[in-house]
């Protein structure tokens, strides 16, 4: 088994979307929202049933980075780096036996129903955890 981080995004992150899936969340109708997190929430149950799943989350779009600088209030900024905020709507973290496995998990998340019910066909990063692949490789 092996944990792998699945994140999805706010913004549009690989080849071009599905037409009729571009629209933002923030212009969906409320039982469009609540199909989406409806949706999730079966997946995650299924994904438990099956003992994959390990956490999930959503992210509101605030968010400030903070860093060690020594002695005294560490310093806090908006940017000018890369803004996560802008990018991770959410998160599951599964426990899975091989990336394909994490690869067909990912590819059922992304049909999420959108916009009138349409499924999303969203790209998901998948990233394997660190030491998870230490540990298969040894």
């Amino acid at each position: 088994m092996a944990k792998y981080l699945i994140l999805k995004h706010y913004r549009h992150n690989g080849p071009a979307p599905v037409p009729g899936t571009e629209v933002m969340m923030d212009q969906w109708t409320p039982e469009e929202i609540t199909a989406h997190i409806d949706y999730m929430s079966r997946f995650a149950e299924k994904l438990t049933e099956r003992g994959e799943f390990v956490s999930e989350g959503a992210l509101l779009p605030e968010g400030t980075f903070v860093r060690y600088d020594g002695e005294g209030r560490p310093p806090v900024t908006d940017g000018p780096f890369a803004e996560t905020k802008d990018l991770i709507a959410g998160f599951m973290i599964i426990d899975v036996e091989s990336q394909e496995r994490a690869y067909e998990a990912a590819a059922e998340l992304s049909a999420a129903p959108g916009q009138g019910g349409r499924p999303l066909h969203e790209w998901l990063e998948v990233r394997p955890f660190y030491a998870e692949l230490q540990a298969t490789a040894e």
